[in-house]
């Protein structure tokens, strides 16, 4: 079964037109098919055309959380709620086009258990946010600890076994391009022309993509804690500079200032360095804290010979052996 997880807020006159659009891409994948939309707290009519839809449409699985709980928690509960070997996700507002849905199922029946969707080319109607998301990846590749595929959204599909490992992970600020690159697997890209929206305005406020902005950084980089020791160097290394200068200067100008500006630079440096320490240890309590696993098992391979024996075990009452995907 293919899952398509969509996001739903105050979406009321696109739900009808999304859904057919949806039929109709879905209609060639010769696969069992589902679409989890989840009404995020809508303050409109959207839950009431979503729960229609699903008394029309057996493949129509609705949420509905108890408020607005954000983007990215609709996203979260619908990848708990989806039951597919993979799992679309889509914005439902035609900015990720239906159409392309066929061509992430075939990279995916193509061996890939992540495939990004990337984005060619972008509309956007809002000017400045056209010219802030290239800077804002370009940020984000200089930033991240690992590679992030840039100019790619929530857009894309994941394989079961991606799924259950994002689903396993407990953090709550969440920014899902950086998770699905993170928890690794054979990942594919798809590429396609991002467009407009088909009505209405966006529901992401200006204030809301700087905090998913914020998310993005803080859950992927320690580079900007460790930017004090940069900085503690510079100031050190200006110190002993001055230092010497007060030494071996020569000029009539009293050298105390010298020594004044290379004792104020010195403890400058020494009180960056502290701070860039607490720094790395507060990197690591952030760590401790959000569980992420220290690696994750994409598959085991043994002999038929070893798994067979294994099984016989646990069934004559032996020890269990951890688990394994054969």
């Amino acid at each position: 079964m293919i899952s398509v997880v969509v996001p739903i807020f105050n979406e009321e006159e696109l739900v009808d037109l999304f859904h057919a659009a949806l039929v109709d891409a879905m209609k060639g994948i010769g696969e069992a098919w589902e679409v989890v939309y989840v009404n995020d707290g809508s303050r409109d009519t959207s839950l009431q055309r979503l729960t229609e839809l699903q008394a029309e449409d057996a493949h129509v699985v609705v949420v509905d959380l108890s408020r607005n709980w954000g983007h990215m928690g609709a996203i979260s509960a619908g990848l708990q709620t989806a039951h597919g070997d993979a799992v679309v996700l889509m914005d439902g507002d035609f900015q990720d086009p239906p159409e392309v849905v066929p061509e992430l199922v075939a990279a995916w029946r193509g061996g890939a258990q992540v495939v990004t969707a990337v984005r060619r080319s972008r509309q956007e109607r809002r000017k400045i946010l056209a010219k802030l998301f290239p800077i804002f990846y370009r940020l984000m590749g200089a930033l991240s600890d690992f590679p992030i595929p840039l100019n790619a959204g929530i857009f894309g599909l994941l394989d079961r076994q991606a799924v259950d490992s994002i689903n396993s992970l407990r953090e709550g600020s969440r920014y899902l391009p950086g998770l699905r690159a993170w928890v690794g697997y054979k990942t594919g890209v798809v590429l396609y022309d991002r467009k407009e929206r088909a009505g209405g305005e966006g529901k992401l406020t200006f204030l809301s993509r700087i905090k998913y902005a914020m998310d993005a950084i803080t859950s992927f980089s320690y580079k900007p804690l460790r930017l004090s020791f940069g900085l503690a160097g510079f100031a050190i290394s200006l110190a002993v500079i001055l230092a010497v200068c007060t030494v071996f200067s020569k000029s009539s100008v009293n050298p105390l200032g010298y020594g004044i500006a290379a004792a104020v630079f010195l403890m400058g440096g020494f009180l960056l360095l502290s701070v860039g320490v607490l720094g790395e240890y507060l990197g690591r309590v952030y760590d401790e804290v959000r569980s992420r696993p220290l690696s994750i098992i994409n598959k085991v391979y043994e002999s038929a010979q070893l798994n067979s024996e294994a099984n016989m075990g646990r069934r004559a009452g032996d020890r269990k052996r951890p688990f394994r995907v054969a």
